[in-house]
């Protein structure tokens, strides 16, 4: 089985003072100073009192600061648990609980907003941050040292200074990541990937893209920026959290002399939108684009071909659980002509059958060690109802998941339906996602107020509507509010118990749009 470390430490030796990673600030680490940072950053961590098993909240943006940390980490034996910091303060809680982390890596400035004057004024924005500063674990702080990290906070540019290198040995069976995926306060979910895993997930996107020295990759993602290490590639970065519609001149300048690129469909509508107007120019030396991370529509792929007509575009299928799964270029989704959303052949390893009720099946050495305080995983359910097709192609046709998806953003609709319907005048709260033509989903919120009568209809203009709406930044996640609020006369309901029919719902404010 492949091992993260090992890869990433033979792409370093090989590398020497080629350039491997460049930051938003135009900072560049060569492969030789990736792994001296690394080795050092594992040192000090081990020398801080970091063991083999120890995990390690972290809230750290994507730069090479953070990518050192976190390599360091598992290096030292450690695991990284990636913390959303916007997931609101119950959920936040109830994952903690969960991973039980003995450490915290944080950007300084969310040690800083544990103060009550920006903790204020972030919450009436309707965002809800976790108190950092007041977690009970040793803390590591990224950044500039900002009042509020706690007192015997380790600096992590402070880790990585010295001598060091990468261990040689390969332990692909050591916890090194968990990503919390879905769940409620109740039940949080995360999934556990080893060394092994995701070694094995940087081979398998081997096969997904033409990677090599020479090539320059542009992407905060880390399921690609990995393999670009891997395959000695130089990875630069965007800023965090940069939209290319935001500032085209800036998005045009990062993509200057890259040849390879990750956009969410959302990101690449938007630089299809930039080239047509005419304030983007197609980048001439960028052979391929990677997109995914949501569904990806034909209408998208046809205007981002016409705009894009010198670049190879190719759409990823997979989940966190098991990434990559199945890529399909352009131009043979174009040319599907079938019934559902063909998203590819699986991948070399990759290995797809189907369940009962069509539920796609995978397996491969990719797939996650598991969720976390649960039995191992042979197989992957994906939530997905799919059909493999003669050439064995992965064709979905549904989702069992309720799982809507905006952007680069997983919404939960259970997680904040409760939390709506306990407003005066509502009866019921339904988080409902309609696709574009992009395939980004536009949420819209439909409300069942208490007094409803009458034939199913949509409500124009209803008070309810309103009222609800300037509520909302107080009671859920920025980050889930909704696109469009409405209000229905009567709920859809199906069966003898009455449960609410999503679909129907669904059809109604289509019917009404």
């Amino acid at each position: 089985m492949s091992d993260l470390l090992a890869a990433i430490a033979k792409a370093c030796a090989t590398g020497g003072d080629a350039p491997a990673l460049t930051g938003p600030s135009g900072r560049t680490l060569s492969y030789a100073e990736l792994a001296r940072r690394v080795g050092a950053t594992a040192r000090s961590l081990s020398k801080a009192g970091m063991r083999p098993g120890d995990r390690v909240l972290f809230s750290v943006r994507p730069s090479p600061a953070g990518v050192v940390l976190a390599l360091g980490i598992v290096a030292a034996g450690g695991t990284v648990v990636f913390a959303d910091p916007g997931a609101g303060p119950e959920l936040f809680a109830a994952r903690l609980a969960l991973a039980t982390p003995r450490w915290a890596a944080a950007e300084s400035l969310l040690y800083a907003a544990a103060g009550p004057l920006i903790r204020g004024a972030a919450r009436r924005r309707g965002v809800l941050l976790p108190n950092y500063a007041g977690l009970p674990v040793r803390h590591i702080y990224a950044g500039t040292w900002l009042p509020g990290v706690p007192r015997g906070a380790l600096a992590a540019r402070r880790l990585a200074r010295g001598g060091g290198s990468l261990p040689a040995a390969e332990a692909p069976d050591q916890e090194a990541l968990v990503v919390f995926t879905s769940g409620t306060t109740q039940a949080p979910r995360a999934v556990v990937h080893t060394r092994g895993s995701l070694g094995a997930a940087l081979s398998v996107l081997a096969a997904a893209c033409t990677l090599g020295p020479g090539d320059v990759v542009h992407t905060d993602q880390l399921m690609v920026g990995m393999p670009a290490l891997v395959a000695g590639a130089h990875w630069t970065m965007p800023p965090f959290g940069f939209s290319p519609a935001s500032d085209p001149d800036r998005y045009a300048t990062g993509l200057a002399g890259a040849t390879h690129t990750f956009a969410t469909p959302a990101d690449l509508a938007a630089v299809v939108s930039l080239v047509h107007s005419g304030q983007l120019a197609p980048p001439a030396g960028l052979r391929q684009l990677l997109t995914g991370g949501a569904p990806v529509t034909p209408a998208l792929l046809r205007r981002a071909s016409d705009a894009l007509p010198r670049t190879e575009i190719r759409a990823i299928y997979g989940m966190t659980e098991i990434l990559p799964v199945a890529v399909v270029g352009a131009g043979e989704k174009l040319a599907y002509a079938g019934a559902g959303d063909l998203v590819g052949r699986p991948l070399p390893g990759v290995s797809a059958r189907l369940g009962p009720d069509a539920e796609l099946l995978l397996r491969g050495e990719h797939l996650c060690h598991g969720y976390l305080g649960q039995p191992p995983l042979t197989e992957h359910a994906t939530g997905d109802l799919a059909r493999l097709d003669a050439e064995g192609s992965i064709v979905l046709i549904g989702r069992k998941k309720d799982m809507l998806i905006r952007g680069r953003t997983n919404i939960y609709p259970g997680l904040y339906e409760p939390v709506i319907a306990r407003l005066p005048g509502v009866e019921a709260a339904f988080l409902l996602g309609i696709p574009d033509e992009v395939g980004d989903e536009r949420v819209v919120l439909v409300l069942v107020p208490t007094d409803g009568t009458g034939a199913q209809r949509v409500l124009a203009d209803h008070p309810l509507a309103r009222s609800v709406r300037e509520q909302l930044p107080t009671l859920i996640d920025a980050s889930a509010l909704p696109d469009e609020v409405l209000v229905v006369s009567r709920l859809p309901v199906t069966g003898r118990t009455g449960k609410p029919e999503r679909g129907a719902l669904l059809d109604l404010v289509r019917g009404a749009r």
